[in-house]
């Protein structure tokens, strides 16, 4: 078991060695869309990329139905494996919306031994979500 401050050197090591590995500007929470981000997740039980719209309701079901439009160009050319959640609760009990791909292998930010498997998945796998972004974001912020 880790103390608090074991396991955040650690996360902050995962991530330093990570942006050293892969060097390049992330769109993340850059969309231009208010309650619009990508994002990274990784802890001691699994890694996962996440598109994730937080906005008010109203918001959220309009970019929800834009990307429900997606839906297929999504699966059958960038990531085959997304799932989507129009209402998913994250640990803080706020609803939101999100698509997202989890790394399927047992991973944990724990064991460094699980680091570049899920390094190789995020760099992968967030690309190819920021390039389907890229392709479609007029479709999405209409």
């Amino acid at each position: 078991m880790f103390s608090k401050e074991e396991s955040r050197l650690l996360r902050q090591e995962f991530w330093i060695s990570f942006g050293k590995s892969f060097p390049r500007k992330w769109l993340l929470y850059d969309t231009k869309i208010k309650g619009f981000s990508f994002k990274f997740h990784f802890d001691t039980k699994s890694a996962l990329i996440a598109l994730d719209i937080e906005d008010d309701l109203e918001n959220r079901i309009n970019y929800w139905e834009k990307l429900t439009a997606l839906k297929g160009i999504l699966k059958n050319d960038y990531l085959p494996g997304a799932i989507f959640e129009e209402a998913y609760i994250l640990e803080n009990g706020k609803e939101i919306s999100r698509i997202y791909l989890p790394l399927e292998q047992k991973v944990s930010i724990h064991n460094k031994n699980t680091w570049q498997e899920v390094m190789l998945f995020f760099n992968e796998n967030m690309d190819l979500f920021e390039s389907f972004f890229h392709e479609y974001s007029e479709i999405i912020k209409g």
